[in-house]
């Protein structure tokens, strides 16, 4: 059928073209444009139909959308409250170890103090102990240089403060930290440049502050730490107010689990506005749960096993939070999955954690229309962008898509444009 076609930016009037044809043509002709690779699928869960796909087989860089694994694999493993740490007692000796929980003080999710009156209100010594912790800090296929961004925050078993912190310049050019520990380990460095600069050597706390030749505009630099035993017990005991002491000591078969906030808090943090180390942090608590040592390689090889076995392609899966770019998966395969949670979570519960178009999280300046019709996540590392989740169509449908680009050269908001011309049709036309 001979089609007649007319482009005004990236709307597509289409006179004698199917929307299916029109989508396809569009994708080509984006491909050409941007010079990348396009994955795209459309699937009606009502219906068991697929009503769209290009490329839907082959693998494409997941970026965040790798996080929808993650929170896959925490609603089977973790139950509704997160596990905070683990304890054994003796008469006069509390040993405790991590479980990876991230929001211990960490200010954006929901605090409910429990594990700092636990331990404050304990009886005896406080020990604790880093031997379940059997990883790096820095994932597979992280950029070595992001060390010091806050997108790249170490993995570690007892996480406070998010593992960040702060350099304050204040009024009078003095210079403080939060947490007031890291003042220990902060000097300052010579002007070198226009730009006021903080900098964190990468395999210690040292941090030098570079004053800018021009006036800063800023007066606070958020930093990731480098988390290991003596930090940890060093913030506690200034946290806690009274001693902690690190010891090594082998996790028992035999202990106790300390449960903390509400696992809906770090879900909705973590898919809304895609926070990394949240990710990373529910990975190891998988694996926590599932084997007792923190170890992101063993909750993904379990999730695999028992829960992903039935995805059309396997998925090439390696963190948390898709700062790897070893992560490869297949739109078909995130649709699949996606069918999964729908199946598992009420739509009810279920859209409250997702990014919204037009209203929150990375999707807050995208897809506008009269109401909302794309819930889902988003995934974004540079030359690459995802999105995929749900969809509603003006008949009030509810579909699942993935749609992913690797390796474009041209602006992302290019990209990103294309996408939500073609999933506005997807919601006008079926």
């Amino acid at each position: 059928m001979r089609c007649s076609l007319f482009i005004v930016g990236w709307v597509w009037i289409l006179a004698s073209c199917s929307p299916n044809l029109q989508i396809k043509k569009t994708l080509a002709l984006s491909e050409k444009k941007f010079k990348d690779h396009i994955g795209f699928m459309v699937y009606d869960p009502m219906a068991g139909k697929t009503l769209l796909e290009y490329n839907s087989d082959k693998y494409f860089t997941p970026a965040s959308n790798t996080k929808i694994f993650t929170f896959y694999s925490s609603l089977q493993i973790l139950g509704d409250s997160v596990p905070a740490l683990r304890y054994i007692t003796t008469h006069d000796s509390l040993i405790f170890w991590g479980t990876g929980d991230p929001s211990f003080l960490y200010h954006e999710v929901y605090q409910n103090n429990r594990v700092a009156a636990f331990l404050e209100n304990a009886q005896q010594k406080l020990y604790f102990s880093l031997s379940n912790f059997q990883t790096k800090h820095l994932g597979p296929g992280w950029a070595w240089d992001d060390y010091s961004y806050m997108y790249s925050v170490e993995r570690s078993s007892f996480p406070l403060f998010g593992n960040a912190l702060e350099v304050e310049k204040g009024l009078n050019g003095k210079l403080f930290t939060m947490p007031s520990l890291f003042a220990n380990y902060l000097v300052s460095g010579d002007s070198v440049s226009d730009e006021t600069k903080v900098i964190r050597d990468m395999d210690s706390n040292r941090i030098t502050f570079y004053p800018g030749k021009k006036r800063s505009l800023k007066s606070t630099w958020p930093l990731p730490f480098h988390s290991g035993v003596e930090v940890v017990v060093s913030l506690l005991s200034d946290t806690l107010k009274r001693k902690v002491e690190a010891v090594q000591y082998a996790l028992p078969k035999q202990n106790h689990t300390l449960k903390s906030v509400l696992t809906d808090s770090l879900y909705k943090k973590m898919m809304q506005d895609s926070d990394n180390f949240i990710a990373e942090q529910l990975l190891l608590m998988c694996a926590d749960v599932v084997s007792d040592t923190l170890d992101s390689e063993i909750a993904i090889r379990y999730a695999k096993k028992n829960f992903l076995f039935d995805l059309p392609d396997e998925p090439i899966w390696v963190d948390g939070s898709g700062l790897s770019r070893y992560n490869l998966f297949t739109p078909r395969s995130i649709v699949r999955l996606w069918e999964k949670i729908y199946a598992k979570v009420p739509k009810e519960r279920l859209f409250k954690l997702l990014a919204i178009g037009s209203q929150s999280g990375t999707l807050k300046s995208w897809y506008k229309a009269d109401k909302p019709y794309i819930f889902g996540k988003t995934g974004s590392l540079s030359n690459n962008h995802t999105l995929s989740g749900y969809l509603i169509t003006k008949k009030d449908k509810v579909l699942i898509f993935s749609f992913m680009n690797t390796h474009f050269v041209a602006p992302s908001d290019d990209v990103r444009g294309m996408m939500q011309e073609i999933l506005m049709t997807v919601r006008n036309e079926y």
